[in-house]
This record gives structure tokens, C-alpha cells and sequence, in this order.
């Protein structure tokens, strides 16, 4: 199923129901519950990537804690995990072994993953036991997302587990400027196993079709299995005529499990994992700076967010949710200090006195933030401020984000360079760094590394590049780059357009060609051509 026409689909619906989709409570009947399953749109997952082993945007990735315990038999999460196993891995056809051959080829990728895995790991397991699903499903995000929070897919997915804009919405997970909860390590974690009961239930507890439809979307599972009961032929997951990837997801999953089950018989390492919980929810109570609460908590920033990554901006959402995940050992010292931090402490705010010429979007623009927040915050009832009034804007406490990208990169871009001033090169509308570094007389590498870009990331257009010549003036350090990005793989569908597509993803069309050397503006796009993407996945829808 086209899964933007799906999404429209189910936007129309929602419109036109109310709160019909809305999971409120078990279904009026099984009926009913089946055909609101199969309304939701595919999930297609994130790519692994080989070559980009980090987090979003470079974000350094701090070693999880490793108690001195871990991997011990009676302690051990992965042997909990193989005792409770419920699906059948005898299964050793061509699919299932091409994706076990290929992860056991690239046992650092495997080993990477299940490090990372090691922060919420235990709670998913926990979650999943509590319902009494096989656990070789707490390993899906391996296949999603390679437990990358800030995973994003070419279909739009966010996430550990990966969710669209609209199945998450209907599973509850709001998206807003400030938060989104796709990449809640709680909710989506609890949304995603509801998904996948309500899946099991629609198809008579059938685990991989379950799993082939919260990637293809119920509703292709339900046509692939009608054409082959029309033809009299079988109805499991083996036998359907379902898409490329799909046929592919639930291989992967098997895979994983049998590779988790012997690692040893496939050369793999798994990273040892306590059985213990790694994190512990505390309420703060209310809007804080996280750069505050990690130095609350007695941890990096970096960890803060990695355990807290559905907040998008420098500070918990203001209309909740008020919770904060830290690791288990510092939760009683951050309640403590929480407690005694004064409330004027908890958030930087500044008092702005609007100028003759200003306009909300600008002032907005010039703080890093949204007019839409400056109207809740205000109390303001539309666009309109009185020059001499006084506006009430949330910032950063930049001089607690030693480690935040944007103090990474302002040390990356001010480093003196023997022989060289340094030149500030605001991006217009169509530069790309091989034409400025041709411009500047430097190395598009160069160039790139001087910026903490790789040569193929994407420009923005008003951000700031440092450019060391051996001619150039110097000019005083600056940079306005915030943002989570990552590479989508996009596949063109039927009726897209340049426009369409870069209206989608919150890019430009100049930046799509630039990305795609083989796009020419002549040239039609055609069903199945791939494009290569670069999303920021804060403001993706």
C-alpha cells in the first residue's frame, strides 16, 4: 500500500471519527479491531549503517556502565532472554541465512549494537515478560533502528522501534517542537508491544505475520493473505507475495535470535548485560534545562540524552511529560538535589524588550526557538507585539553544554590553523561545499573537517561555515547548528514530485539535486528511484 496515500487515508479517517482510532479501550468487536489494524500505514525501518557507527549528527556515545558483575550466569540479561524464546528458530531457509550470514560477517556492527542496547535492554524485557510475549521481540529494535534512538527511515520513522507520524499519534505518542515521543524509551517501548499484540490478535497469534505487518501494515498482510486463499494457496509468512523489504524484516529478526542464541557458533561477541535495570524514572516536576538535570544527576549530557532522547531542544517539554530516566545509582542523589535546586534555577529566561521592526518569527529565529512557543509563554492571542514590551524567551544555558554539538563545533571551527585566517561564509540558497571550497581555494575535506561535517553532509542554508584561508580575513567565531541528522534512502513513488518530496522532509529542492548528482530539473522523477536524503529528525514531520 502507498504509504502516503495510507497516511492521508488515516488522517481522513481520524477527521472524520473522532477519537474512533484512538486506543481507548478494547474494540466493539474483533470485526471492527481488525479493520482499524489494517488502517495503519507501513513502518519501513531504519537502513544499518557500516560506514556511520555514531549517533545522530556525530553526538558523542558514551560506553554504558559496566558492573563488574555483568555477564555473570545468574545475572546474565541475555540468558534470561534465550529462556524465554518462543518462536520457532529451526527455520534455516535461504532468507533467514543470507541475513544471519551477513550480520555474522560484521560481528563489530553486531557487537556495537548490543552495546548500545545495554541502556534500555532490561526495561524492554521487563515489558515484554509482563505481557507474556516471546522475547526474541525485544530484539527488534536491532533490526529497526540498531538501537539508535535517533534513528530516522525513509518513510518518515523515528525511533528505537520506529514509528510513522500517524501510528504514533494513534498510539499516543505526541510530537511537538519540544518532545516527541517516538523516541520516548518508555512509551514507544510500550506503544510498540501494543502494537504488535493488537497485530498477533488480528492475525490468530501469528508472531511473524504480526511482525511482517508492523512493517508492511496490516492491511498488506490481509491482502497478500486473501490473493493466496484465492489461489489456494498457503496463508503463513513464508508463502505470501508481500514487499522487498518486508520479506526481508522478518529473516532479519529469526536471524538475530539465532545469532543471540549461539553466538559463539557464528563468531559473534555480545556486549555482557547485567540483569538489573539500568535506569530509573524520577519526576522533576516541571520544565528544567537538561544541562542542569545532568549535572544533578552527576552524569554527561551526553548520557542524559541518550536515556532522554524525545526531548528535541535543551529543556523537558514545558506541558510535560515531567519525567527525567537516569541511571538507577544516581537517582536518590538527583532527587535529593532536585529538591534543594531553588525553582528560578531550573531554566535560563530571558526578558526581551521588543524593538521598533521586530516581528515574532524573527525574534523567535534569532533565540533558536518558535513563535508558536513565544505565543504559549506570552500569553499572546496572535503575531501582534508593541515595540517597548517585554517578551519572556527560554534559552539555553549554554555555559553548561561543554560537550553539546554546538560547543564541539564552535572548538572545531575557532582551533587556530598555522599560516591561515579564518573567513565566516554564511550558506545562501544553492552553495554546496564543493563549490565554496572551489571559491576559497581549499579542499572540500578540509573544508568539511573544519565544520565537523563528513564531504557528503548536507548545507543549511544561514548556517555558518568557518573557513581557514591562507588570504582571508579573519573574522570573530559563530555558529547556529543544532540538529539531529540522518542519511534516508528515499524510494520515489508513484504521483512524487522534487517539490512534494522536499516539502515532505523539510529540505529544498536545491538541496535534493545537490544530494543526487543524477537529478536534473528536466527530468521526471519515475516510481522506484532512489534518492539520498539528509533529515533533520527533530523537525521532520
Amino acid at each position: 500500500m502507498n504509504k502516503l496515500l495510507g497516511c492521508v487515508a488515516l488522517g481522513l479517517t481520524l477527521l472524520g471519527s473522532g477519537c474512533a482510532l484512538a486506543p481507548s479501550g478494547p474494540a466493539s468487536s474483533d470485526q471492527s479491531s481488525s479493520r482499524q489494524v489494517d488502517e495503519l500505514p507501513p513502518m519501513p525501518a531504519a537502513e544499518p549503517s557500516l560506514e556511520d557507527p555514531e549517533l545522530a549528527n556525530g553526538m558523542a556515545e558514551p560506553e554504558p556502565r559496566n558492573p563488574d558483575h555483568a555477564g555473570q550466569p545468574d545475572r546474565d540479561l541475555w540468558q534470561r532472554i534465550r529462556a524465554g524464546y518462543g518462536l520457532d528458530l529451526n527455520v534455516d531457509n535461504d532468507r533467514v541465512r543470507a541475513q544471519r550470514e551477513w550480520y555474522a560477517r560484521h560481528p563489530s556492527y553486531f557487537t556495537r549494537v548490543t552495546t548500545r542496547s545495554e541502556r534500555y535492554l532490561h526495561f524492554i524485557v521487563e515489558e515484554a515478560e509482563a505481557r507474556d510475549m516471546p522475547l526474541e521481540l525485544v530484539m527488534l529494535p536491532v533490526v529497526e533502528s540498531a538501537f539508535d534512538p535517533f534513528a530516522y527511515s525513509h518513510g518518515r520513522a523515528a525511533g528505537p522501534w520506529q514509528f510513522i507520524p500517524s501510528t504514533g499519534k494513534y498510539f499516543g505518542l505526541d510530537q511537538t517542537w519540544w518532545y516527541d515521543g517516538r523516541r520516548d524509551i518508555k512509551r514507544s517501548t510500550r506503544a510498540a508491544l501494543d502494537y504488535l499484540q493488537k497485530l498477533s490478535a488480528r492475525f490468530d497469534g501469528d508472531w511473524l505475520l504480526a511482525l511482517a505487518a508492523y512493517n508492511a501494515g496490516g492491511g498488506t498482510v490481509s491482502r497478500a493473505r486473501r490473493h493466496n486463499k484465492e489461489a489456494g494457496e498457503p496463508l503463513d509468512f513464508w508463502h505470501l507475495n508481500l514487499p522487498r523489504e518486508t520479506t526481508a524484516y522478518v529473516p532479519k529478526l529469526l536471524a538475530v535470535a539465532q545469532i543471540v542464541r549461539e553466538p559463539e557458533r557464528y563468531g559473534v561477541t555480545l556486549h555482557p548485560i547485567d540483569d538489573e535495570p539500568y535506569f530509573a524514572s524520577v519526576d522533576v516536576g516541571g520544565q528544567i534545562d537538561l544541562a542542569q538535570a545532568a549535572s544533578l544527576a552527576g552524569i554527561s549530557t551526553e548520557e542524559l540524552y541518550l536515556l532522554n532522547p524525545a526531548f528535541n531542544r535543551w529543556a523537558t517539554a514545558p506541558d510535560g511529560p515531567t519525567d527525567l530516566l537516569v541511571p538507577v545509582d544516581q537517582a536518590d542523589d538527583f532527587r535529593e538535589r532536585l529538591a534543594a535546586l531553588p525553582a528560578e534555577q531550573r531554566m535560563r529566561w530571558l526578558r526581551y524588550t521588543i524593538q521598533r521592526g521586530d516581528s515574532l518569527g524573527l525574534i523567535a529565529k534569532r533565540h533558536r526557538t518558535t513563535a508558536a512557543v513565544l505565543r504559549d509563554i506570552n500569553d499572546l492571542h496572535g503575531s501582534t507585539i508593541i515595540a517597548g514590551r517585554t517578551l519572556l524567551i527560554p534559552e539555553p544555558a549554554a555555559d553548561q553544554y561543554a560537550l553539546s554539538a554546538d560547543a564541539r563545533l564552535a572548538k572545531q571551527q575557532g582551533r587556530e590553523r598555522d599560516g591561515r585566517q579564518r573567513v565566516d561564509h554564511r550558506v545562501a540558497a544553492g552553495d554546496t561545499l564543493w563549490e565554496l571550497a572551489r571559491s576559497y581555494d581549499v579542499s572540500v575535506r578540509a573544508l568539511a573537517r573544519w565544520n565537523n561535517m563528513a564531504p557528503g553532509d548536507p548545507l543549511r542554508v544561514g548556517q555558518t561555515l568557518a573557513v581557514w584561508t591562507e588570504n582571508g580575513p579573519a573574522a570573530p567565531a559563530g555558529a547556529d547548528r543544532q540538529e539531529m541528522i540522518r542519511k534516508v534512502r528515499y524510494s520515489v513513488r508513484r504521483g512524487d514530485s522534487l517539490y512534494a518530496i522536499a516539502d515532505r522532509f523539510n529540505v529544498s529542492v536545491s538541496q535534493i539535486r545537490d544530494w543526487n548528482n543524477g537529478v536534473q530539473g528536466n527530468r521526471y522523477l519515475q516510481p522506484g528511484d532512489r534518492l539520498t536524503l539528509y533529515v533533520d529528525v527533530r523537525s521532520a514531520p
